[in-house]
């Protein structure tokens, strides 16, 4: 697979600029060429404190991204009930006005307190889809603003809105304005997932991105976990609202301690600023920093001059405009719809399974933990492609054998679940990464953004495939079964992307997996889809 052609031109013409240099500075450059670092990589080094300082301070994002995600099932869970205006009627009779609830378990919930039962039962559904389609937004809409704004003013405003939003929900008085408030906060939330992210991507070397696009994940695992926690102690769900939404006002902090992506700031013509922000990564990661600004004006020459002109100006439809990258965005996309549907759909089967609910809530978040660790060491030693391929496929395989074994084994069916769920726990940091790496920086927020959509549409319909068991008790394992099959029968028409340079153009992205030029019609197509196997 063929580098982008501009990264090599651009370090052919720094080393023609600069005077004879020591026999250590050879030494590195000699090192860096190993890696095929471009400028603004090699200006701030593969991994160093400053990197690692952003990491420690951007990785909590995830904690409450995790648990406004998933506090529906302590906000609205299911609770017994009986008819209060009439003990003789049964509790969904058309006479019956008023209902008595069981409080053993919690103190208070959505349910109880705004009656969402009977008729009005899957208000809690609906307004659990509607979170799901705000994170979608979210990712769109601020995926959008990252790529025109810069990656730090819209992660801010995000935080802002999770937080005032998050606690106003605590304090309203209507099903309605739950729902509203919900949205808010998970345009939000949606917001703050794709930009950082995208974020530490940029900033972090390709020997290191395989860990740190895992560990990035990590913290959505505990955050799912301690949710179990603070909802076994806080029983009334507007003290367990207001508990999880307050954490956000830690991260108004970002304004002053997150630095702006120096790709970004590349890209987008601010040389000067990308240059402050490499001159300080530099100082902090023990670099030499002298030579920055020249290089970094040597690699936006080049880039300006063979760069086409629409190249700054990235959005969501150049991802479909030319055969290589189209093919490459459908592929993923749907990998991501394969995570979406099968990882909040597998962990709703495993809940169904009976017994106490906090028990039940930590042990499949604790199953996550293991795929995550195990993503690390599989990126690393076999690279992407691979990776994705077997997570998908063990996932598959675990929920098809589900639907061949009698009901009445819970436990087995269970235990495959789980096998399910931790197939998942690695294809999700897979894609993450896979995205960020295969999409242009021009357009890699919106790249993120557009898949990250897509994962949305198949965590919206989870619980509806997961309901189809009343139909047919195989129907829901069978389609979370094939569904990933066929995500991992895409992936093998995808390039790997493990220690390569990230594209930064278009025409990089474009280029990125391909061995010749395409030719019409439906030839292109063809020739795309064989380019993406190699």
């Amino acid at each position: 697979m063929a580098a982008p052609a501009d990264t090599n031109a651009g370090i052919e013409l720094q080393d023609q600029s600069r005077p004879a240099e020591s026999e250590a500075v050879t030494v590195k450059k000699e090192s860096d060429a190993k890696w095929n670092l471009d400028p603004i990589q090699r200006a701030m080094g593969q991994l160093g404190w400053w990197h690692i300082v952003v990491c420690v301070v951007v990785f909590p994002l995830k904690f409450p991204v995790a648990w406004h995600q998933m506090s529906i099932i302590f906000l609205g869970p299911s609770i017994n009930y009986t008819c209060a205006s009439d003990p003789a009627l049964e509790r969904c009779d058309a006479a019956c006005t008023s209902w008595s609830y069981d409080n053993s378990t919690f103190a208070s919930t959505i349910t109880s307190e705004w009656d969402l039962v009977c008729l009005d039962s899957n208000l809690v559904k609906l307004s659990q889809t509607i979170f799901m389609f705000g994170i979608l937004v979210g990712g769109v809409l601020f995926g959008s603003l990252a790529d025109k704004y810069g990656r730090r003013p819209p992660l801010v405003v995000a935080v802002i809105i999770q937080l005032v939003s998050g606690v106003a929900t605590a304090v309203i008085s209507s099903f309605w304005l739950f729902a509203v408030l919900r949205f808010l906060t998970a345009v939000a939330t949606g917001g703050t997932m794709v930009t950082s992210f995208v974020l530490i991507m940029e900033i972090i070397g390709p020997k290191w991105r395989e860990l740190f696009s895992v560990l990035y994940q990590i913290p959505f695992n505990l955050g799912h976990l301690t949710l179990a926690g603070f909802a076994y102690f806080l029983r009334d769900w507007r003290e367990l609202q207001f508990a999880l939404s307050i954490f956000s006002v830690l991260m108004l902090s970002y304004y002053w301690l997150v630095p702006e992506s120096p790709r970004y700031l590349f890209t987008s013509g601010n040389i000067d600023g990308a240059v402050a922000v490499l001159e300080t990564a530099a100082k902090r990661n023990n670099i030499e920093s002298a030579t920055i600004r020249n290089d970094i004006e040597l690699y936006a020459k080049e880039k300006s001059r063979t760069a086409s002109a629409s190249d700054s100006k990235g959005n969501v439809l150049d991802l479909f405009r030319t055969p290589n990258m189209r093919a490459k965005t459908l592929f993923m996309c749907f990998n991501w719809f394969v995570c979406g549907l099968a990882f909040f759909g597998v962990a709703q089967y495993i809940g169904h399974a009976g017994g106490d609910i906090y028990t039940n809530v930590a042990i499949s978040a604790a199953l996550e933990l293991p795929g995550t660790l195990l993503c690390i060491y599989m990126m690393k030693a076999h690279g992407r492609k691979k990776t994705l391929i077997f997570s998908n496929t063990l996932t598959g395989i675990s929920m098809l054998v589900i639907a061949f074994v009698p009901q009445s084994a819970s436990a087995l069916n269970v235990g495959l679940a789980s096998v399910g769920l931790i197939g998942m726990s690695i294809s999700f940091p897979t894609v993450y990464l896979y995205a960020g790496e295969l999409f242009p920086t021009v357009v890699r927020n919106v790249g993120i953004g557009t898949a990250s959509m897509i994962a949305r549409f198949g965590s919206m319909i989870a619980p509806f495939v997961a309901g189809f068991g009343s139909i047919a008790y195989w129907l829901p394992p069978c389609i979370f079964g094939l569904v990933p099959l066929l995500g991992a029968f895409f992936v093998f028409f995808l390039p790997e992307t493990q220690g390569h340079p990230l594209p930064e153009t278009l025409e990089d992205g474009e280029n990125f997996g391909k061995r010749r030029a395409p030719t019409n019609g439906v030839a292109d197509v063809a020739a795309s889809v064989e380019n993406g196997k190699h």
